[in-house]
């Protein structure tokens, strides 16, 4: 059974658990919305990702499991479980699985 954000609150969490793989999917789980941000959880099954896109604010991605490529400003980035990077406000970025992965999207408006 899927928990609510509220009742995920003030617990000790394993973050990879709160998201599943579907086969040819990127499944999503928004954690925290507020004016100030969001806090998103992603699961893409290999081979998915994100088309090239802007965002008005700097997001940061901290990968959970597997591995991705990100590309900032057609800059590609290979990233492993562990390890994280800030994609800038207004540049066009990318992603795709090269092995499903997980990862955190923290995005902070003001």
């Amino acid at each position: 059974m899927k928990k609510s954000v509220n009742t995920i609150r003030g617990i000790a969490l394993d973050l990879s658990s709160l998201v599943s793989y579907q086969k040819n999917s990127v499944i999503s789980r928004e954690i925290i919305k507020g004016e100030s941000g969001t806090v998103t959880l992603f699961a893409f099954d290999k081979n998915e990702g994100l088309s090239e896109h802007t965002a008005p604010f700097d997001a940061m991605v901290i990968v959970l499991d597997g591995s991705v490529k990100i590309c900032i400003s057609k800059k590609p980035h290979l990233l492993k479980k562990g390890q994280s990077i800030i994609m800038p406000a207004h540049q066009p970025h990318s992603l795709k699985a090269i092995k499903r992965f997980k990862m955190l999207l923290i995005l902070i408006k003001k």
